[in-house]
């Protein structure tokens, strides 16, 4: 028990588990914003979105592409609004939180004959010239 309990308790575990939590609760969400906002928003603009009516029949089986045509656009849209709400924003604030100061330079250009020297030399290894302080 005591193995089963350590396995539980485990931080990835946990982490696992709370992050399937919140996807469910944020695919909610994201669901509803596509079927309440941006859905009746393609329908002002291109007419009545839904092809769940759209079948073909042979042999007396129907074939209901409409509801698969449905379930593209709204894949489609759903990635779309994923795309441009999450991703989109949080690579930037991710790539703006990884800026760091540029390093210390350890190297400068002797005066004389233009070769990288490090930074604290007396003379150039490459020509000996004296190099300023």
């Amino acid at each position: 028990m005591r193995g089963f309990k350590a396995f539980l308790l485990r931080g990835n575990v946990v982490d696992l588990a709370i992050a399937v939590v919140i996807g469910v609760a944020f695919a909610a969400v994201v669901a509803a914003f596509v079927k309440d906002l941006v859905t009746p928003l393609i329908a002002a603009i291109g007419g009545q979105p839904d092809f769940a009516a759209l079948y073909f029949t042979i042999n007396k089986s129907k074939f209901l592409y409409g509801d698969f045509f449905n379930a593209i656009i709204a894949f489609l849209i759903i990635a779309a609004v994923i795309y441009f709400l999450v991703v989109v924003p949080y690579t930037a604030m991710v790539a703006r939180s990884r800026r760091e100061a540029p390093a210390d330079p350890t190297t400068k250009k002797c005066t004389e004959c233009l070769s990288e020297i490090p930074k604290d030399a007396r003379r150039c290894a490459f020509c000996a010239s004296p190099q300023a302080a």
